[in-house]
């Protein structure tokens, strides 16, 4: 059993997962807003948390999310988008391995 404390390796799969539930978590509240089922956005943002914090793993940015999605007219920007944009990019930035220092005796080129 993989510990879940840390994040998921990235893969294809994981990242077009996650675009596909934020796209559709943001468009979906987007298209019922003009409804005013606020239990419905509410269950929706649950919902995206939950799965996004499944494929990518748990991520602060979050927390954030969730809690700007609760006020009334920002929940109109598409911010799991943005979440997972951010989330993806960062996760990705610290999978890199860093390049090794050269071994002694070698030139650099400055």
């Amino acid at each position: 059993m993989a510990n879940r404390l840390f994040p998921p390796v990235l893969t294809r799969r994981r990242i077009w997962l996650a675009w596909c539930v934020a796209l559709a978590a943001d468009g979906l509240q987007l298209l019922l807003s003009p409804f005013g089922w606020v239990f419905i956005d509410s269950a929706i943002d649950v919902v995206a948390m939950i799965l996004l914090t499944v494929t990518l793993g748990f991520h602060p940015l979050f927390l954030p999310t969730f809690v700007i999605e609760l006020v009334p007219l920002i929940d109109e920007f598409p911010t799991w988008t943005a979440c997972t944009f951010l989330v993806v990019g960062l996760r990705r930035k610290q999978s890199v391995p860093p390049t090794p220092p050269p071994g002694p005796g070698k030139i650099i080129d400055i």
